[in-house]
């Protein structure tokens, strides 16, 4: 396709605005229509949720299967160009959007993200120039590889090669007998054992990459997980090891040239105590798509990841984003309108009272614990402020603190 920008507003001739589409109608895509939106295109969702939180703001809704062929071809008759929002949207559908219309990013990208080996094989190619590679790892595909699996690799983790993401799809194993139980409760499978590493900490990084090969970045964020979901992202000036930021930022940059990516990619990396003063970076996996770690970058930034996305999509040119404020993001699960097993409001007023907080909710109408919700984002002059208000926050919803 053409690699001429898509410009927002009136395309020529008039008589309509110029529309972008994504495929996935959740949180992401809708931010993704804000943004699209706030730059003058008009956009275009599929989904086949009638209610979903981005069909719900878009311009344009189709409320088919992401296979559908009717489905599609209406995306390409309305559409300029189609980004998708979440990595295990059928990758033979954006090989199909794309004969016909800009994709980004493109289909091979978003297949090596859907397979956890695929991802791995990526990873380690990128580590011979950049140093930074995934854990050590051993393909699980039969009842031979459990038994020939290096005993190295245990104890460890056994994950699912495919469908896996907020810690689904894995099971912890700490000996044959165990990683032999935990491949049959996956369903035999396809999976990847990993070996399980001792963690100082969780970073990621987020890069917005041009058709034209330009690139940039967002400063490294610190991340912590509970229940294999992300809860807390911090950023502040100079909050990582100078050393190890640097590291993390090559090692992505790397990752996404290497792939000729085009869009906004995401990737996890695992601070392993190696004995050394900082400690070693781990390559764990990459979303082709902006990501929750990343949701600050509305409030804290000159420039969000969603603006980027649309930018990148269009062929835009690209911006070096600034960070204008330390930020702490809140991720709000379903958990936070229960208690005791009965349905509570959250204490939004409290919350809002505190200085520097943005409330992000998703317009989800039912809460169920581990269904993401929404997010809160608190922004302040100083790493200490934002900290100290983020934790009050954290009190008046009931989220546990955090080191």
């Amino acid at each position: 396709m053409s690699a001429a920008a898509i410009l927002p507003g009136p395309v020529a001739g008039g008589g309509r605005l110029a529309t972008l589409g994504v495929m996935g109608g959740g949180q992401l895509g809708r931010m993704f229509v804000h943004a699209a939106q706030a730059l003058g295109f008009q956009t275009a969702v599929l989904d086949p949720d009638p209610t979903s939180p981005a069909g719900r703001v878009s311009d344009y809704h189709i409320a088919t299967a992401y296979d559908d062929e009717q489905g599609l071809a209406q995306l390409m008759q309305r559409c300029e160009a189609i980004t998708t929002e979440f990595e295990n949207v059928p990758a033979s559908a954006l090989s199909t959007l794309a004969a016909q219309r800009r994709v980004a990013p493109g289909p091979q990208a978003v297949a090596v993200a859907q397979d956890r080996l695929a991802e791995k094989a990526h990873f380690a190619v990128c580590a011979t120039t950049t140093g930074v590679g995934p854990a050590p790892h051993a393909a699980i595909a039969s009842e031979a590889d459990v038994a020939a699996a290096p005993e190295a690799l245990l104890p460890g983790i056994l994950k699912t090669a495919r469908l896996g993401y907020d810690g689904k799809g894995q099971v912890r194993v700490d000996n044959r007998a165990a990683l032999a139980a935990a491949w049959v409760q996956l369903g035999r499978v396809p999976c990847v054992l990993e070996q399980r590493l001792a963690l100082r900490d969780e970073l990621s990084v987020i890069v917005a990459r041009g058709a034209d090969g330009s690139m940039v970045h967002f400063p490294v964020q610190r991340n912590l997980h509970r229940g294999g979901i992300l809860a807390v992202t911090e950023v502040y000036p100079d909050h990582i090891p100078a050393a190890l930021a640097e590291q993390a930022i090559a090692a992505t940059r790397a990752i996404a040239t290497e792939l000729h990516y085009v869009g906004v990619l995401c990737v996890e990396f695992f601070v392993v105590d190696d004995g050394s003063r900082d400690g070693a970076l781990v390559v764990n996996e990459m979303a082709p798509r902006p990501h929750n770690s990343g949701h600050h970058t509305i409030d804290a930034f000159d420039v969000s990841q969603f603006e980027l996305q649309v930018r990148a999509l269009a062929g835009l040119p690209l911006v070096t984003p600034r960070q204008h404020s330390a930020a702490v993001m809140l991720n709000l699960l379903g958990d936070l309108w229960w208690r005791n097993g009965q349905p509570v409001t959250p204490n939004w007023a409290g919350v809002l009272a505190l200085p520097g907080t943005h409330l992000h909710l998703y317009g989800k109408h039912e809460a169920r614990p581990g269904r993401k919700m929404g997010h809160v984002t608190i922004t302040a002059a100083t790493a200490a402020a934002a900290r100290e208000r983020a934790l009050a926050a954290a009190t008046l919803l009931g989220i546990a603190p955090w080191p």
